[in-house]
């Protein structure tokens, strides 16, 4: 698999760690457009909100990319570039056709 612009796998990532990334995020705090848990309104259940490439282009992609080693090269490089402490909301480093093509394959 080409990995492009998005970045080596790093097979030790941890699950449990993903998931308390994406609960630290500041995007699933309480803002117009959300309910009474915080969570975006239409984002559906077992979805998650992220951004990606220069223009910051929003997709809803399945909780279930969590498990997927290329998918968690991404958040890494995200942690890494740009924290998770900030309201941003889950910005992703990568071009949005590598995005395209790399959540494409994991489909």
């Amino acid at each position: 698999m080409t990995r492009g612009s998005c970045g080596e796998i790093r097979p030790d990532t941890d699950l449990a760690v993903l998931k308390q990334i994406l609960r630290r995020c500041s995007s699933l705090g309480k803002k117009h457009g959300y309910d009474e848990e915080g969570l975006p309104l239409d984002v559906p259940k077992g979805h998650f909100a992220v951004y990606v490439g220069e223009k910051r282009s929003r997709f809803i992609v399945p909780i279930s990319f969590l498990t997927h080693p290329e998918f968690q090269t991404l958040l890494h490089r995200a942690e890494e570039e740009f924290g998770f402490d900030h309201d941003m909301g889950l910005t992703i480093p990568c071009e949005e056709v590598a995005f395209r093509s790399l959540t494409s394959m994991l489909r």
